[in-house]
């Protein structure tokens, strides 16, 4: 059932037509005579027939004919009724009727941007044609087969006040001939409207022949007009390039327009929102913004944030560490002073959001910024908004007037949130503030979460200077890289660049059909091995050598020579012996003499540095750490046990490899420890499987099991700190939890038992003895720079030697290159030595001598590292000058 259309007679005599559901006749009836027109019962009365309504749009009509041609002539004809002719030159609006006569109803269409889900009414058509043909059919009957609304327009005047009505989506004018009207003045006043920024108009131009010139387009661009369309009456091309247009730029423009609703958001935002380019050029900013920071909008758009003031109160690096966070794509929030128009800094918690747009590139930064309010006037305010926020809409809507929200407070009192009725539909502050009461009122609470309550209760009463200081300690205490120093830019010390990389990393990345996987040489028969029986029983030279191994200086070179590479045998049968382990373990001499030898078994000596005598060197030095008077009433003597042992296992069966190698060439190891710890893991793994199959060599079988279990985790501990990545963790706990407190005390008491009141204090807290087993173990098995320089020079020389090992498989089996600069050709083994003491040693022995009192290895390390600059200096490369090597 068909509607009847309302027509509308206005000022300037133009009569269109507009929806109307009113009518329920069964068939509707247009008669168009000479000066009466007879819509329904309406008489119109006009002057002419030629004034019949310049723009008129119907709801029904007939069925298209089936070709253009005969159309036109029955349009000729004298006896054709006005009606007929009315509807050939009239458009459709919301009803058109399809060849089976059923009427159809211009859906709406459902378009998504973003999160935005929009609906598209259907789209509206303004044809302007001065004189109806062939072609202005063809788009009639193409907008009626797509399901348009459809309105015909025959005089400029007519044309604008149609397009001002309703705002069509696409306007046709006929730019063919310019005897009727100027299809681009037409084009010019239609643009110079506001509503047509959202327009697609179309000129139909005349076809060009095969040797005619093409015209160029840019005098219709310049006009307004957005595409041309060679004339072609076939109702498919017009159907084509409709549909063409509605997909792109109508689809698009429709898009547009839904922004008009994000921005008007941004605009009565409470939170100050400032948009900038990739290359911070200030692009937008909301009306929240400007009051904020006391400048107009257009003092900034367009800027670079570089040309505005700066805030003297932030941290010197702060900017930078910013930019590069947001750079990676990654969200950055915390405090920051912005400098107002007026030179006043004010503290904000600002979140900067990177967006990613085309080709997945950054292109825009989203900054939302909160004034950080410490007053209690503020605080007072904040409190008087709190309690009316659920009293009705508008306490609700008094509450977004107030911007200023203290976040100390809402961290504190946090009942009052929870408790709001939860009816209400909250505020985004509220969202905010409850999901913070959510989380103070979890039942497990992490001690993290405990010292974070503790600074915001301290912030509460504390002066602004203190506050703002609080605020700086909660948000480094938010990140999770706690122990992790923040390093710039190593371009200039590619040496150190790679030493973190190498050591301080499980791998960079994967790569499949490069397996990496080293033989395990577990061979548990050691006949081929002349093992002492006891002690005593070792040869002169080697018991020579041994009676200077409590000296820091003793020379492990020389037991590796006169052991024939089994230094780790016969040093730990005289330092295990010295501090009781077979009398703690409950074993003979036999099974640890069994059990030292197939653990040295199975380090490889084909490895350059992490062989049996570096174990034996880690040995050693744990053992004089071990004895000095602080260390030793530190620990008890299950303590000192498993760091023996700990020592002894820590490298077994390393494979001269790091553990970025292994991950990266996919190895059977990396992939069983999930590219964590991998050789750590392995370590102990590995040795306490080859310590328990072989009742021989089980040292551990005689202890009960709590005892077991205790040195067990014990010895798993110490080696897994081995591990680099986790190397400032150990040494920053060490020195905050050992150092620190100790330093306190002994400034504080003057008395002879102060010292022995520290160790029996450590001795009180088992976490303490870790810290210190951890960091024993730790400076242990890094000492080479604190041996005596001749140990020292050997020692970089080997670790070298093995790090351009890696380097050069790593290129053959065409792996990421770890640590670049260790390729022999071209590295420098006194400045990767200089970077090594730089950034893994100083501090950490610092520490432990404070700890330990070690005078002898900080005189070495600082000779050792005088060395390793001097050659530095002479440009030269060895560890050696030249002449010392022809020496």
């Amino acid at each position: 059932m068909g509607c009847a259309p309302s027509i509308h007679v206005s000022q300037s005599g133009v009569i269109y037509c507009r929806d109307s559901d009113e009518s329920n006749s069964s068939h509707q009836t247009t008669t168009i005579s000479q000066g009466t027109t007879t819509l329904h019962g309406l008489f119109i009365k006009t002057d002419a027939a030629d004034s019949i309504p310049s723009v008129l749009a119907y709801q029904s009509r007939q069925q298209p004919p089936p070709s253009a041609g005969p159309r036109r002539k029955e349009r000729r004809e004298p006896g054709a009724s006005a009606r007929a002719r009315a509807t050939r030159c009239c458009g459709v609006e919301a009803e058109t009727q399809t060849s089976d006569s059923s009427v159809k109803q211009g859906s709406a269409t459902e378009v998504q941007i973003g999160p935005m889900r929009l609906t598209q009414d259907p789209i509206q058509v303004l044809l302007i044609f001065a004189k109806e043909d062939s072609q202005s059919d063809g788009f009639w009957w193409a907008c009626d087969r797509a399901g348009y609304r459809c309105n015909i327009a025959r005089t400029p005047e007519s044309a604008l006040e149609c397009f001002l009505d309703k705002h069509q989506e696409i306007i046709v004018i006929d730019h063919r001939n310019s005897r009727y009207f100027d299809a681009e003045d037409i084009c010019r006043s239609i643009r110079a409207t506001k509503p047509s920024e959202h327009t697609t108009i179309l000129a139909v131009v005349p076809r060009t022949s095969a040797d005619e010139e093409e015209a160029s387009v840019l005098p219709l661009l310049n006009a307004g007009f957005d595409r041309q369309f060679k004339e072609n009456s076939s109702i498919t091309a017009c159907y084509n390039e409709l549909v063409q247009i509605e997909h792109g730029e109508v689809r698009s423009q429709f898009k547009l327009r839904a922004c008009n609703a994000v921005f008007t958001a941004l605009d009565h935002c409470q939170e100050a929102i400032e948009i900038t380019s990739e290359d911070h050029v200030i692009q937008y900013v909301n009306p929240a913004f400007e009051r904020m920071m006391g400048y107009h909008k257009g003092e900034l758009i367009g800027k670079e944030l570089t040309e505005l003031p700066k805030s003297d109160k932030n941290c010197a690096d702060l900017v930078d560490n910013i930019n590069t966070f947001i750079k990676k794509g990654k969200e950055w929030q915390g405090v920051y002073y912005g400098r107002r128009k007026t030179g006043e800094s004010i503290q904000q918690h600002v979140k900067t959001t990177p967006v990613i747009g085309q080709g997945g590139k950054i292109r825009h930064f989203v900054s939302l910024k909160r004034l950080h309010c410490t007053n209690e006037n503020n605080k007072q305010l904040y409190k008087s908004h709190r309690d009316e926020k659920y009293t009705g809409d508008n306490s609700q809507s008094e509450s977004h007037s107030f911007k200023c929200k203290n976040r100390r407070k809402d961290s504190i009192d946090v009942k009052s949130v929870t408790s709001q009725s939860s009816d209400a539909a909250p505020s985004l502050p509220t969202r905010r503030y409850s999901s913070m009461a959510r989380i103070h009122s979890m039942t497990i609470e992490a001690p993290i979460t405990k010292v974070i309550n503790i600074i915001n209760a301290a912030q509460e009463n504390s002066p602004i200077t203190v506050a703002e200081a609080l605020d700086r300690v909660l948000e480094i205490l938010r990140t999770t890289e706690l122990y992790s120093p923040q390093l710039g830019t190593k371009d200039e010390d590619p040496h150190t660049s790679d030493l973190v990389g190498g050591l301080m990393t499980d791998g960079l990345r994967r790569l499949s059909g490069n397996e990496y996987v080293f033989s395990k040489n577990v061979n548990l028969s050691h006949s081929h091995l002349s093992v002492p029986n006891t002690i005593n029983d070792v040869p002169p030279c080697i018991a020579q050598l041994l009676d200077n191994e409590e000296s820091w200086d003793f020379n492990i070179f020389e037991l590796e020579a006169v052991t024939n590479k089994r230094p780790l045998l016969y040093l730990g049968l005289k330092i295990f012996a010295r501090f009781g382990v077979s009398e703690f373990l409950n074993c003979s001499e036999a099974t640890l003499r069994a059990w030292l030898q197939m653990i040295e078994a199975n380090y490889h000596s084909s490895n350059s540095y992490h062989n049996s005598t570096h174990a034996a060197d880690v040995l050693h030095a744990t053992a004089f750490f071990l004895r000095k008077e602080r260390v030793k009433g530190s620990l008890d003597h299950l303590d000192e046990v498993a760091a023996l042992i700990a020592a002894t296992i820590h490298d077994v069966d390393h494979p001269g490899r790091t553990n970025s190698f292994l991950c990266n060439a996919g190895s059977e190891l990396a992939v069983l420890y999930n590219d964590t710890a991998v050789l750590e893991s392995h370590h102990t793994a590995l040795a306490f499987q080859l310590t328990i199959k072989d009742s021989k060599c089980n040292i551990f079988k005689n202890i009960d099991r709590n005892r077991y279990r205790t040195l067990r985790q014990a010895i798993i501990d110490m080696v897994l700190a081995t591990e680099m990545t986790k190397h400032f963790e150990h040494v920053n706990k060490f020195v905050n939890s050992i150092n620190k407190p100790m330093a306190s005390e002994e400034t504080s008491s003057h008395s002879e038992g102060s010292d022995c009141e520290c160790t029996a204090n450590i001795k009180n807290f088992p976490d303490n003895q870790t810290l210190i087993k951890r960091m024993m173990i730790k400076c242990a098995d890094v000492a080479n720079p604190c041996r005596p320089l001749e140990l020292c020079i050997e020692w970089a020389g080997r670790i070298s030697e093995e790090y351009f090992a890696q380097t050069d498989e790593e290129k053959r089996q065409g792996l990421p290159v770890v640590m670049p600069v260790f390729d022999r050709n071209t590295c420098s083994i006194p400045k990767s030595q200089i970077s090594f003491i730089d950034y893994f040693i100083t501090d950490m022995f610092d520490a432990w001598d404070a700890f330990a009192h070690l005078p002898v290895l900080m005189q070495h390390l600082a000779n050792n590292y005088k060395h390793w600059k001097t050659l530095d200096e002479l440009k030269c490369k060895s560890v050696r000058l030249p002449s010392e090597n022809n020496n």
